[in-house]
């Protein structure tokens, strides 16, 4: 019997120390500069958001950035990164926390429980305007968030599971998506007053509101995601002065963000995995061009961002979701310039000199 063993063992030992280990992760900067932070999505329900650090200089990743910083995971299903005011905003949607970084060097400032009543709320986006931070939650509020305390002073009933909010004209817009109701989705957008922070009306604008943006004239767009079906997704006008909509596009949108004083309209077909940007002109309501953005190195289009910084676009692709995604950096001319391998499902970037 022990010769039947043997060789057992002896292969299992083989197999060990022919495994190739890991190389370690690059240690996270003292500061923060050449370089882009990343947030990672995660799969749902596997606490594996991580926030990364590509650095320019070498093209090195330290994919357990905030790891290394904190000393604790990030959590479950990173959803938002936004810089304001000297600090980093990270929005983490199923763990239903907002960490606080000094935005020069990633230390940790705070970590903020978002909890009502022993029900996460489920924070999803955050925008800013003056010292107040307005936060997105799942639970069919919006969060104030006093920037300097770093306490949530006021909840604003909304609709349900709300997702995207801009500011225009002294008002917050909010598309509520009802996402969790699926199929009975929501369909409009609640307008709050920014000096009562009350809900003063509701814009019904089509099922499932999503991305929503507004232009340099103060209108407001928002993407209605439809049923990923018969029903297709959509980009409609709002007047901001009105609180109406005032009209409906009929090209495919899944997704807005600036671009200058346009707009980049991204769209991903969730049937044929087909990918698309177009380049949009809000003066004259038009696409200016259907394919602004050859996506043919793209998998599945996850976002688009646009830096003032570098002048460059910057499209996140994550892939099959399992696999960990990647940056493409386009020109503002829209030419391809290079990739950088990134974690798993990318979903949000910032910028560093």
């Amino acid at each position: 019997m022990r010769y039947k063993i043997l060789p057992i063992i002896f292969l299992t030992l083989l197999a060990f120390s022919c495994k190739k280990k890991k190389a370690p992760e690059p240690e996270a900067p003292d500061t923060l500069q050449h370089g882009m932070l990343v947030l990672n999505e995660g799969l749902f329900q596997q606490n594996n958001a991580a926030l990364g650090w590509f650095n320019y200089s070498d093209n090195s990743y330290t994919g357990n950035f905030f790891e290394q910083k904190t000393n604790r995971s990030l959590g479950d299903t990173g959803n938002d990164l936004k810089k304001y005011g000297g600090k980093i905003y990270i929005i983490v949607n199923v763990s239903s926390t907002i960490e606080i970084l000094n935005a020069s060097n990633g230390n940790s400032i705070s970590q903020i429980s978002m909890i009502a009543n022993g029900t996460p709320k489920q924070p999803r986006y955050i925008t800013f305007n003056g010292p107040k931070a307005y936060i997105t939650c799942y639970d069919g509020f919006v969060d104030v968030l006093d920037t300097a305390s770093l306490t949530i002073t006021h909840r604003i009933p909304v609709g349900a599971n709300p997702e995207g909010l801009t500011i225009s004209n002294g008002k917050l817009f909010v598309a509520n998506s009802g996402g969790l109701n699926f199929p009975n989705v929501d369909s409009t957008v609640s307008v709050i007053d920014l000096g009562s922070l009350q809900e003063i009306t509701r814009i019904t604008v089509g099922k499932n509101p999503g991305s929503i943006q507004a232009d340099s004239n103060g209108d407001v767009y928002v993407i209605t995601r439809g049923d990923y079906g018969s029903i297709p997704s959509r980009m409609h006008r709002i007047n901001a002065t009105t609180n109406t909509l005032v009209q409906s596009f009929t090209f495919d949108a899944s997704g807005i963000s600036g671009f200058n004083s346009n707009f980049l309209i991204s769209y991903h077909d969730f049937s044929s995995g087909d990918n698309k940007i177009a380049l949009f002109n809000p003066l004259t309501e038009t696409i200016t061009n259907p394919e602004y953005i050859s996506t043919s190195g793209i998998q599945t289009l996850y976002g688009v961002q646009y830096s003032d910084i570098t002048h460059k676009i910057y499209c996140l692709d994550a892939k099959n979701y399992t696999v960990t995604g990647q940056v493409h950096v386009f020109s503002a001319n829209g030419i391809f310039e290079t990739s950088y391998n990134v974690g798993l499902n990318p979903t949000s970037i910032l910028i560093y000199e």
